[in-house]
């Protein structure tokens, strides 16, 4: 038995790599995971957030801001995923007019 605890989420092979973080209140940003702890503070370098449609606040837009260097507190985190290998595709689910 090693001394080092297992833990469910191994962020370590994404350590300098791009990520999606999506947090509590429906803000998503995007940057480079530059470090982590074992509370799931995230540190992102050139994060960008993608701004909410004014409308719906749970719907994000294209438009979007530059945050530079920041600090994800784990308590806010909800979703972190590598941004390479993942393509946006339609949705399957929804119903043609007229069907």
């Amino acid at each position: 038995m090693s001394g080092r605890k297992e833990t469910v989420l191994d962020l370590a092979k994404f350590v300098d790599k791009g990520v999606q973080v999506k947090l509590t209140g429906g803000r998503q940003v995007t940057g480079t995971l530059k470090g982590y702890d074992q509370l799931l503070n995230l540190v992102l370098d050139e994060a960008v957030e993608f701004l909410r449609d004014p409308d719906d606040p749970l719907k994000t837009t294209d438009q979007t801001r530059q945050l530079g260097l920041i600090v994800c507190r784990g308590t806010a985190v909800m979703l972190v995923s590598p941004t390479d290998g993942t393509d946006e595709i339609a949705n399957p689910f929804i119903q043609p007019d007229g069907a």
